[in-house]
Formats: structure tokens, C-alpha cells, sequence
């Protein structure tokens, strides 16, 4: 079994802060056509399921998704102790001052990486607070890494650590939620089929990232 050497150092710093903004902007523009097509192929389902095999039309998908209520994620990061409370999606799209702030919250601590977060990731961390119900924010152990980080991580945790990371693309996370056994967390997260699930019971943390469906 894995083991991630994240789990292992919780501080208390608070770091600057640098990002590509450029790279975000480029990263969430792609996301908001792909999550458009999406959103309307998954209202359209959702309305053969309801409605008796009646698709929506682009414009009823469209007018669906503003009046669907926003997304609102709270996170704590257990590493420099940074929490946040963001609407990251509202009216049909995400919202990119939002996302940037979840993003600087999920950065790579050891040297203060800042990467864009894979918006399929913020919502399926969102789906799981929903899933078991949580008020309170969900703990961080690790969020984005570097190709540097994770080298270091790597050569000192042998083959804990996966060289070819999801981390590394902002694509994963791993995480606890205070007054839930790790069992339980990895449970709902199993349920919910968005990628791959790690559990992680001697470090207490659930691993979730949107690759392939997996789990281990």
C-alpha cells in the first residue's frame, strides 16, 4: 500500500503566493466549453429520466443551468492553516476569481507552486462534501505538487509516492474530514465513480483525483 509522505509534516506557515495567470485562464476558458457540452448532455439525460425520454434543447439546457444553484466549497489547508469559502460555480460557469483563490489555497507548500486546479476535481470534492453531508470545511493534506516536489517526495518515501502523480497535473487531492472515520470518507467517495480513490487508513487521508476509474 502507499503511503504519502505529506501526511507526515503539517505546519503552520503562511507563504506568499505566486501564479500564471495566463495559465489559468487558458485552463478554465478549455474547462468552460468542456463543462458547457457536458452540463447539457447531463441536463438532457436527466430530462429523458424525468420527463419520459424528453431531451432539452441547448437553450432549455442553457436556461437550466442559471437557474441551478451555485457551488460552494470550504476547505482548510493543514499545512499553512489557510481556509476558504468560495461560490466557485454560479449561473452556468465557474468563477474565476474563485478559482484562483481555491487554487493559491491548494498550492504546493514546499515552494509555493501555484497551479490550476482541474475544475472536474473542485466539483468532485464538492459532490463528496454533499455526498456525507459536511457543514464544516474539508482538510487538505495535499493538493497540487510540483515535478519537484514530488521528485523530493519520492526519493524519500521510496515508492510511496507515484512518479507520474495526478497531483502533478492539479488533477488530485487528498484529504480527511473531522468527525469522519477514514473508512467512511473513502466509502462515499467510492460511491460516487469520479476517478480514482486511495485509502490511506496509517495517515488518515482518502486520495481522490479524476483519473481513470480506480481505486486501491
Amino acid at each position: 500500500m502507499m503511503k504519502d509522505a505529506d501526511a507526515r509534516s503539517i505546519t503552520t506557515a503562511r507563504p506568499s503566493v505566486g501564479e500564471s495567470h495566463a495559465t489559468e485562464r487558458h485552463h478554465l476558458d478549455r474547462c468552460h466549453l468542456d463543462r458547457r457540452h457536458l452540463l447539457r448532455a447531463g441536463l438532457g439525460l436527466a430530462a429523458v429520466a424525468s420527463a419520459g425520454a424528453t431531451l432539452l434543447t441547448s437553450e432549455e439546457a442553457e436556461a437550466a443551468a442559471l437557474r441551478a444553484p451555485p457551488r460552494v466549497l470550504s476547505l482548510v489547508n493543514l499545512h499553512t492553516g489557510e481556509r476558504i469559502s468560495a461560490e466557485y460555480w454560479s449561473r452556468g460557469k465557474y468563477v474565476r476569481d474563485a478559482m484562483r483563490a481555491l487554487n493559491r489555497v491548494l498550492r504546493d507548500h514546499h515552494n509555493n507552486s501555484v497551479h490550476a486546479m482541474d475544475p472536474k476535481l473542485i466539483d468532485l470534492v464538492h459532490s463528496l462534501s454533499r455526498k456525507i453531508n459536511r457543514r464544516g470545511p474539508i482538510e487538505i493534506v495535499s493538493g497540487y505538487r510540483s515535478p519537484e516536489t514530488n521528485a523530493m517526495l519520492r526519493e524519500a518515501d521510496g515508492s510511496g509516492v507515484a512518479q507520474n502523480s495526478y497531483h502533478m497535473r492539479g488533477m488530485a487531492i487528498d484529504l480527511r474530514v473531522q468527525g469522519l472515520s477514514t473508512r467512511q470518507l473513502q466509502r462515499a467517495a467510492l460511491s460516487l465513480r469520479g476517478g480514482g480513490v486511495g485509502y490511506y487508513p496509517d495517515s488518515n487521508f482518502v486520495h481522490v483525483d479524476v483519473g481513470p476509474l480506480r481505486h486501491w
